[in-house]
């Protein structure tokens, strides 16, 4: 015998109001009084009503599905990040399809064009480094898909954005180097033009600049985010003429290529050279000697940027674009510790 599954007809009938009275008091809208909801509720928790999704989905255009579009999953941040989205999604209803852009902006915009745009309620949005033009998402808001950006966001786009503060996540990075005694603190930053590595490059100029030291451009160096590139990027900074003491590191994996550079050439990452990072990726705690570094708030960003894109979709009319910074924790760790000269 085929299995009967509770419908919203079965709850209309059992309390004898209308279908439409239980479908707005499962959605929870303004205008079902709450003596109803409760009762409209306790007999759906109690008969373990499910929503027919594909059902809803045809009948007002909703899927139940979001689309998450990130640079990376391999990575710890982002992974956390998906962690703390799903839990928002799951008990919200929804199912999620992550696309992943390898960051690149071409994977990214073939992506975009081919993404049915019929069979996702939102997306959520971490653009590729070199995203030149945002155009393509600009689009899908245009024809009614919410987006919102976390952590790597594009400006000019308005929408709701979650990111972590960068700007003084880097500065308290760069004053608890020049606290720590290290004078001459070079940067190795993300790629030109992204929002977060000029609000971290900020924050390290202002620092130093509060603190009267000197800002050596040759100290700058742009390039990618992989442990490879802080290697080559700390190579090229001591075979300068007038060589750094510490570094700050856009992030930890720069930071731990940068330590391994730095112990290839015989130089005490700490005692001798300062260096921390931004993330707090778990390597930072098993490379010797540890890793100080900015723990990101990940898994909350994830979390509410899932929340607000619910937002954007449930209540298109009422809700507006929000932005939302979090603010990260200095972590101290033993690789910007100067230890006493005897």
């Amino acid at each position: 015998m085929a299995r009967h599954y509770v419908t919203i007809k079965d709850i209309a009938k059992i309390l004898n109001i209308s279908v439409s009275t239980v479908s707005r008091a499962l959605r929870d809208t303004y205008d079902v009084n709450q003596e109803t909801k409760e009762k409209v509720l306790a007999l759906a928790a109690e008969l373990n009503y499910k929503p027919n999704f594909n059902a809803t989905g045809l009948a007002k255009g909703s899927t139940h599905n979001l689309g998450v579009i990130l640079p990376f999953i391999t990575n710890y941040y982002f992974s956390t990040v998906i962690t703390g989205i799903q839990e928002v999604a799951y008990n919200n209803g929804y199912n999620i399809t992550l696309f992943v852009t390898n960051d690149s902006p071409e994977r990214e915009l073939a992506i975009m064009e081919n993404l049915s745009v019929s069979s996702l309620d939102g997306l959520l949005v971490s653009i590729s480094s070199d995203s030149d033009s945002c155009n393509h998402f600009q689009e899908i808001i245009d024809e009614g898909v919410p987006v919102v950006f976390f952590d790597r966001v594009a400006n000019e786009i308005d929408t709701s954005k979650v990111m972590q503060d960068d700007y003084n996540g880097a500065f308290e990075a760069v004053e608890h180097l020049i606290l720590n005694g290290y004078t001459k603190i070079a940067h190795i930053a993300g790629p030109k033009g992204m929002s977060f590595t000029e609000a971290r490059l900020k924050g390290y100029i202002d620092a130093l600049t509060k603190h009267h030291l000197s800002i050596n451009e040759d100290w700058i160096v742009y390039s990618g985010f992989s442990q490879e590139y802080g290697e080559q990027d700390t190579y090229q900074l001591l075979q300068l003429k007038q060589q750094p003491d510490a570094l700050f590191a856009v992030n930890d994996r720069k930071a731990i290529g940068a330590m391994i550079a730095l112990k290839n050439k015989g130089i005490k990452v700490g005692e001798e050279f300062g260096v921390i990072g931004f993330t707090n990726d778990p390597m930072s705690t098993i490379i010797s000697p540890a890793l100080s570094t900015i723990a990101e708030p990940a898994f909350e960003i994830g979390k509410l940027s899932c929340e607000l894109l619910i937002k954007h979709i449930t209540k298109p009319k009422y809700f507006h674009g929000e932005e939302i910074v979090l603010p990260g924790k200095l972590i101290v760790r033993e690789s910007s510790m100067r230890k006493a000269k005897h």
